[in-house]
């Protein structure tokens, strides 16, 4: 069953803390890593193992997103792109520990998750409750200035404007009115959709970026949309 892919860990490794497997699509990583970081502060545990997996081993999944429109049939996330038209599946095996010390020193200051609710369908997006979203992971990291923003950004005509249109709505500005001289990236174009894993790799890049001030370029960006 899907509880045994953590539950074998926690086994292996002989950890007694919470031991959890979740599935939020796309956010699974991240709303992990909010879990572990809940955990940490309630004191059920000392160090928390967070990891998130996706590998294609068989075509059905990639059928049925090609036969759903989802995907690119060139290929490619055109994240931000006037191109854009689906994405490009990927693969990642990623894993972070989070510590005490790494959530009180700041690395990991705040987060939230939420529901975009009632959309145009599905697996539209909905923009105000992407702007509720940002809003309130600010109020929990006490409204720190925004210096670098790693997107979702699929590569989709749909997605990524209305994401980029909640980023400036909800005021997620390198200053008081400036979203034009902040930096926005998107892994998604460099190494596809790794969905389950992708917001823990696009937070990985985002803890690079934070380490060398400086971040790979969008490899698919020409003309923005």
């Amino acid at each position: 069953s899907f509880s045994i892919a953590s539950g074998r860990l926690s086994y292996t490794l002989d950890l007694h803390g919470p031991c959890v497997s979740i599935d939020t699509a796309c956010s699974s990583g991240l709303v992990a890593c909010h879990s572990g970081r809940c955990a940490l502060k309630l004191g059920e545990c000392t160090v928390s193992l967070v990891a998130a997996v996706n590998l294609m081993l068989q075509p059905v999944a990639s059928i049925n997103f090609a036969n759903a429109g989802m995907t690119s049939p060139s290929g490619r996330c055109h994240a931000f792109d006037s191109r854009a038209d689906g994405y490009a599946r990927g693969e990642a095996c990623v894993a972070v520990v989070l510590s005490s010390s790494v959530v009180a020193n700041g690395m990991l200051t705040g987060s939230c998750v939420r529901q975009d609710g009632k959309s145009a369908s599905l697996t539209a997006p909905n923009g105000q409750a992407q702007q509720a979203l940002l809003r309130a992971a600010r109020t929990d990291a006490f409204e720190m200035l925004i210096s670098y923003l790693e997107a979702h950004g699929t590569g989709t005509a749909l997605g990524d404007p209305i994401e980029a249109g909640a980023f400036a709505a909800a005021g997620c500005s390198s200053s008081a009115n400036d979203l034009a001289h902040l930096s926005i990236g998107g892994t998604k174009a460099n190494v596809g959709h790794t969905e389950p894993a992708a917001g823990m790799v696009g937070m990985l890049k985002l803890v690079h970026f934070l380490d060398h001030v400086r971040s790979a370029p969008n490899a698919q960006l020409r003309v923005l949309n």
